[in-house]
């Protein structure tokens, strides 16, 4: 008796941690796909500044990994003088501790949400990048297709939206 007491244990304990998902790999999961909302941010180009009118943000996850993904971040700017109307950016991300860490590849650099809600309608909270902050609310506009055999950035956006300019403006946060 005392021996299958053990072994019960044993496979309900095992069970119970295989199939467990941590805190992070829940938020990676639902961070998973594309938002679109407002950001208080402009860029600098020029000596002039242009606010930003949207944000679209992708977050795909590693298929080995929750906690982690690549993606894009587009910005759009009405009447910008920079062949587009938008930066458009790939961004690297994990959750760690709960925090979101996004790096910007183009642009070298680095931003943490720290405060924040997530659900699968919304995302509400505040970008830090050094001394600034921005505060955001984007609403979840679409999931990735796990039908879908192909999986890449244009199941996402078109191809032409995630072309770079040729001399890159500048975005900053604004506080």
């Amino acid at each position: 008796m005392k021996q299958l007491f053990v072994s019960l244990s044993l496979i309900l304990i095992a069970t119970v941690g295989l199939s467990g998902c941590s805190d992070d790999q829940e938020i990676g999961m639902t961070l998973e796909g594309t938002w679109e909302g407002y950001m208080n941010i402009y860029a600098e180009y020029g000596g002039r500044r242009y606010q930003s009118t949207d944000t679209y943000i992708s977050f795909s996850t590693d298929p080995f990994r929750f906690t982690r993904g690549d993606g894009y971040w587009l910005d759009r700017y009405v009447g910008a003088p920079w062949g587009h109307d938008y930066i458009a950016s790939h961004i690297q991300w994990r959750v760690n501790n709960q925090v979101i860490y996004i790096h910007f590849i183009e642009d070298d650099y680095d931003v943490e949400i720290h405060d924040y809600r997530l659900s699968d309608n919304f995302f509400t909270g505040t970008i830090y990048m050094g001394g600034q902050t921005v505060d955001f609310r984007l609403r979840h506009v679409d999931s990735p297709n796990w039908d879908d055999y192909y999986y890449g950035y244009d199941y996402y956006a078109k191809p032409q939206l995630l072309q770079m300019p040729k001399q890159r403006p500048m975005r900053v946060l604004q506080p």
